[in-house]
């Protein structure tokens, strides 16, 4: 079952006389994993709150399985919000419960499931998210890494349609980081859900995504396929991209004309200005892991970006075509062309389904 769209027009958000953001207009398409880029402070959090319906926007609509959540009845919002599984940014585990209760909290909660049900499901979701064996401890003995995936885990056990994941780096090292980036790929790929990520992680920007949005200055600065967002020469994403000082981005979100002209003439006597130099091309896309079931989104991306091919900056469209030239067969899974680093090696040969190798389970630090 692919994915539900979520559509997005008109969007606006204030807290009292504070404008958060205005006129945000985007679609995920379904099936697909998207990231949501921004500063720290530009309101990518409460974006996420909205479309769940736990903030109200003053304007716009949310259009999700045909239905506007910021119109419908709060009976119609409780149906919705049972197409949704969300990873929040601590995890939210209850400190109390082990992680098989946290992870089958919702299932005892929403469904009628017999305890035999709710065991098999949740067994297998910690299996998805590489934590088997580690049902029985408390969110205060394991590291940061499994608690996100832990609430991971408890985010899928309803087979949500729409996943939004909220700062899955945040508090992570930038290891621990890619692999909870792999294993979202995988759980697309595993379940083909439309896949929302807020972050400022740029590594797991280039990497992850279908598509890349960014917001600025209270704007949806863009959003469409990642080659747009990548090899745009808009200042502030030029920025954000390169994690340079020079700018429109400041220690605070807004940086006027004079700081910008005493910053570049610092540049220019050689004072240098942090960040990286420019990345030249596209990094390639994580793929699922060998042995996981081959991303249905890829194919439907593609077929979707050729229809807007021509509505795309000149330079997107010579990325595009050069990706849509690449090989997308799956990578293959070990026992056909070796084992692959990085995962058990004591796996059955039949195997269908890797867990995503965990340090922790292999007691490294």
């Amino acid at each position: 079952m692919v994915g539900v769209e979520v559509s997005v027009e008109g969007l606006t958000k204030s807290f009292g006389s504070q404008r958060i953001w205005q006129d945000v207009t985007l679609t995920l398409p379904p099936g697909e994993v998207s990231v949501l880029l921004g500063p720290s402070g530009t309101g990518k959090s409460v974006f996420l709150k909205s479309l769940i319906g736990l903030l109200r926007p003053e304007q716009g609509s949310i259009i999700i399985d045909g239905t506007d959540i910021l119109q419908c009845s709060s009976k119609e919002l409780y149906e919705i919000r049972k197409l949704f599984g969300v990873l929040f940014q601590d995890g939210a585990l209850f400190g109390s419960m082990n992680l098989y209760d946290n992870v089958a909290f919702p299932l005892r909660e929403h469904t009628k499931k017999s305890e035999s049900d709710v065991r098999k499901i949740v067994m297998s979701k910690l299996e998805l998210v590489g934590l088997l064996g580690a049902e029985d401890k408390l969110p205060g003995e394991i590291s940061g890494g499994m608690r996100k995936r832990a609430g991971l885990a408890r985010a899928l056990v309803l087979d949500p349609e729409i996943i939004l994941v909220d700062e899955p780096d945040s508090g992570l090292d930038p290891v621990r980081t890619t692999y909870i980036s792999q294993t979202l790929i995988d759980i697309n790929a595993e379940i083909d859900a439309t896949i929302l990520i807020v972050s400022h992680n740029i590594n797991l920007a280039r990497t992850v995504p279908d598509n890349i949005g960014m917001l600025f200055r209270r704007q949806l600065v863009m959003f469409g396929p990642r080659e747009v967002l990548l090899t745009s020469d808009e200042p502030v994403v030029k920025q954000f991209l390169n994690g340079t000082m020079i700018g429109p981005i400041g220690m605070s979100e807004e940086k006027d004309e004079a700081q910008m002209a005493h910053e570049q003439a610092l540049v220019d006597a050689g004072h240098h200005a942090g960040g990286v130099e420019d990345v030249e091309g596209i990094v390639p896309q994580m793929k699922a892991t060998p042995g996981m079931p081959f991303r249905q989104a890829v194919a439907r991306r593609k077929d979707r970006v050729r229809q807007i091919l021509h509505t795309l900056p000149s330079v997107a469209q010579s990325a595009i075509l050069e990706s849509l030239d690449e090989d997308d067969t799956p990578m293959a899974a070990p026992g056909q062309h070796g084992q692959a680093s990085g995962y058990h090696d004591d796996l059955d040969a039949d195997t269908q389904v890797i867990p995503v190798y965990s340090p922790e389970q292999h007691g490294q630090p």
